[in-house]
């Protein structure tokens, strides 16, 4: 069973890194952490393990733990995976989406549309994207998908403030194809939607190579 004490470590950490405190290259340093949360080296430890394990720390060897850094090539590379496994992970999750999961997902939409700030939407865009997918139960699948995200977490924030609202109508746009598809479950233009949606990010990336310097 997992510690109390690794489990609000993790949870400090993940915050951190996904809301952007803790950026691409920076080192964690167990002794910093474990003073922080006021607990001990080994819950610090073992949250280490658990954060590589969703891709959201690596650890090198004599230098301890830090935050990926990616660099262009590989996240073009983990956007083509994404391009091909989410699309699969919509489709096992259709049928399994009932009436309470669509209207959650339009209220998830409608609060994208209605704001301005960019933490608060790549909040709300995983939690649109992973509700589609909530209803697969391959596990695998599931895991490598959350991992994919996380990896490109910081990339994706870089982009988002580089668009800024001039760019929304688009992700708005795309969304409410793919939800549209998923209300009625057809399996092959939410497959199309969804692969589409993630090609677009990931070409428009490609031309802002500041955003992974």
């Amino acid at each position: 069973m997992t510690d109390v004490s690794s489990e609000r470590v993790v949870a400090y950490l993940r915050d951190a890194i996904l809301g952007g405190e803790l950026k691409p290259g920076d080192r964690i340093r167990q002794e910093d952490v474990a003073a922080k949360l006021d607990t001990s080296r080994v819950p610090v430890r073992e949250a280490l393990r658990m954060l590589e394990a969703e891709g959201l720390t690596e650890h090198e060897p004599h230098k301890g733990a830090r935050v990926p850094r990616l660099t262009r090539h590989e996240v073009e590379m983990i956007y083509r995976m994404r391009e091909r496994l989410e699309p699969l992970a919509l489709v096992e999750s259709l049928a399994q989406l009932d009436e309470s999961d669509h209207e959650r997902l339009e209220k998830v939409q409608l609060r994208i549309e209605a704001n301005d700030d960019v933490q608060k939407f790549l909040d709300l865009d995983r939690e649109f994207h992973m509700l589609t997918y909530r209803g697969c139960a391959i596990d695998p699948l599931n895991a490598m998908v959350t991992r994919l995200w996380n990896s490109t977490q910081h990339y994706r924030r870089a982009y988002v403030a580089l668009g800024g609202r001039n760019r929304m109508w688009i992700v708005n746009s795309e969304h409410r194809l793919i939800l549209d598809a998923v209300l009625r479950r057809d399996r092959t233009d939410a497959e199309r939607y969804l692969e589409g949606h993630i090609r677009r990010t990931r070409i428009e990336l490609g031309h802002h190579p500041e955003v992974f310097s």
